[in-house]
């Protein structure tokens, strides 16, 4: 009976330790489509996502100067914001793009897929 209880305690332990309790968050998305418009009449703003860069409107851009950036150009209107993939982005460096633009109030993303 003392080695079941030391079977239970154990397997207790292993997963109390091997366990996770951190929440999951979610990463609002849009895709492209094709006809849709703009709510207001302000061009939008183009962001092409690579590998090692960022560029907004053909300018390099540090991903954590992003949100401070577009925070300016959205103070006034909402925009919108098309984001192009190029080859050789990864799952990750897209999500952390989506993060680091989840704060900014007046802009809805939109995401292209690569060519």
């Amino acid at each position: 009976m003392t080695s079941l209880i030391d079977v239970i305690f154990l397997l207790l332990l292993f997963f109390m330790l091997t366990s996770t309790f951190s929440k999951f968050s979610e990463v609002e998305l849009t895709a492209a489509a094709r006809g849709s418009a703009a709510d207001n009449d302000s061009p939008p703003l183009f962001l092409q996502l690579g590998a090692d860069d960022v560029r907004l409107n053909g300018e390099a851009v540090a991903l954590d100067a992003l949100p401070g950036t577009l925070g300016a150009e959205t103070a006034e209107t909402p925009r919108v914001l098309l984001v192009a993939l190029r080859d050789g982005v990864t799952a990750q460096r897209l999500t952390d793009l989506l993060v680091a633009l989840r704060g900014i109030e007046g802009l809805s993303p939109t995401v292209m897929g690569a060519s």
